[in-house]
């Protein structure tokens, strides 16, 4: 029986084997929905069921929302360093087993001081594993296709707000121990066979960064028809060290529109719930309805995001986003009723979209690939200030005057500011390095 070696009409020459780093991207898309499904989206869930439980305050769960967020952004540095140096599938594999095992922990809890310990142990795992870690590997394995293929992996947020419904049902049918043990076993079952695909770098597998050969004239040009629209560079032919990327505007100009943008996502993953219950005529049902199509909305945005973001000028992208992110929150300081509240999901859901894989791609296209995780260590510092601020001030102005419209007023004029960080974040210059004396006599 004859072998079918090839395609019909597809000579063998003619066929190119399937780029790696589009496996990378579609591995860091599943780890997004295991991280944003059982951690990011599903803590309020939780926090419900040990509120009836053991009648912990509010301000219980309230501090270990900032100590995550607080926790994630002080690793940073650390996490960027380990990735860079030993590569994002050792690291990946150390916070998938940190998780699982935080989860296990947090099954057997009876106390606030075992809380804390657990959900920091379920943090910290989810740090390692997660954003940092896969956006450092996928920044390493493109560059003409980059904003693509970072919306990718990030749909994987999207796609895990859907997933919280699945947590909900188990809470209901089975509790919440033993939702984090089945959690725990999530984890591992689906983290760690994907860190396989996790190589550090093209080389690794004898490829070349977008699967393209540098010798192969033919398609680089091909390629390149698509950098013609956007008038700012998107491939690095400088790689900056972390601290010589510190030392230029472009870095805290695009960690502070970052940190600005968070101001918006922070207050509203916090308190928005409590917001559409307390001061608007929506019902149960419709709140619910609301919560799970952000996320959603956030996800066409993404797609939006990746299309663009690799034609067009990125800055410009992310300005418009921090404006919508502004208006959105703007709109719904102001809602009474559904009309506004949509306008809020529409406008923030598509602005958080578009932003979110730009602004890395941005960072990758200024200061290149060689020391990105360190520079996105160090970035993060700054950019966990928007995500505890905004929940502390909605918070605080909340309990003074009984209602979170002024809030949203400060956040989204907060919000409208990163427009400017973005907008005037041009390219660096490249950085001033001494030449290696090299010795001219024979």
């Amino acid at each position: 029986m004859p072998t079918k070696t090839h395609q019909p009409g597809v000579s063998p020459e003619k066929r190119k084997p399937r780029y790696h780093g589009w496996v990378i991207a579609r591995s860091a898309l599943l780890i997004q929905v295991v991280h944003s499904g059982l951690v990011f989206n599903s803590f309020s869930l939780f926090t419900y069921q040990l509120q009836a439980d053991f009648g912990w305050s509010n301000s219980t769960f309230g501090t270990a929302f900032a100590a995550n967020r607080a926790e994630s952004g002080i690793l940073g540095p650390l996490q960027g360093w380990m990735t860079d140096k030993f590569g994002p599938m050792w690291v990946m594999r150390c916070g998938a087993m940190i998780m699982s095992l935080g989860f296990v922990l947090f099954s057997t809890i009876d106390s606030v001081p075992g809380f804390y310990a657990s959900y920091l142990m379920i943090a910290l795992g989810s740090s390692l594993a997660g954003f940092l870690t896969v956006t450092v590997a996928i920044v390493n394995w493109f560059e003409r296709k980059r904003a693509r293929a970072l919306a990718t992996g990030q749909m994987g947020f999207a796609i895990g707000g859907a997933a919280v419904f699945a947590v909900g049902m188990a809470l209901d049918e089975w509790g919440w121990r033993v939702t984090a043990r089945i959690a725990a076993v999530i984890v591992l079952v689906v983290i760690i066979p994907l860190s396989r695909h996790f190589h550090h770098h093209p080389a690794d597998l004898g490829l070349h960064v977008d699967g393209l050969d540098p010798g192969d004239d033919k398609a680089v040009a091909h390629a390149t028809k698509t950098e013609q629209r956007n008038p700012e560079p998107s491939r690095s032919s400088v790689h900056f060290t972390a601290s010589e990327a510190m030392k230029t505007k472009a870095f805290w100009f695009i960690s502070l529109g970052h940190a600005s943008a968070l101001l918006v996502v922070g207050a509203s993953m916090a308190h928005l719930a409590l917001f559409l219950k307390g001061e608007t005529d929506l019902g149960p049902m419709h709140v619910s309805v609301v919560v799970g199509v952000l996320p959603a909305v956030m996800g066409v945005g993404q797609l939006v995001g990746g299309l663009a973001g690799d034609r067009y000028n990125k800055r410009y992208l992310t300005s418009g986003a921090m404006l919508g992110h502004g208006l959105g929150l703007l709109a719904l300081s102001q809602a009474h009723g559904p009309l506004l509240v949509w306008v809020f999901v529409v406008f923030h859901g598509l602005a958080w979209g578009v932003r979110a894989p730009l602004q890395q791609a941005l960072r990758a296209d200024y200061f290149g690939a060689t020391d990105f995780g360190k520079i996105m260590g160090f970035s993060s510092l700054i950019v966990m200030l928007g995500m505890m601020t905004g929940p502390i001030v909605a918070g605080m102005v909340a309990d003074a005057t009984g209602s979170f419209r002024s809030a949203f007023v400060i956040l989204a004029i907060g919000a409208t500011s990163g427009a400017g960080w973005f907008f005037n974040a041009r390219p660096p210059r490249p950085p001033h390095r001494r030449r290696a004396a090299t010795d001219s006599k024979t």
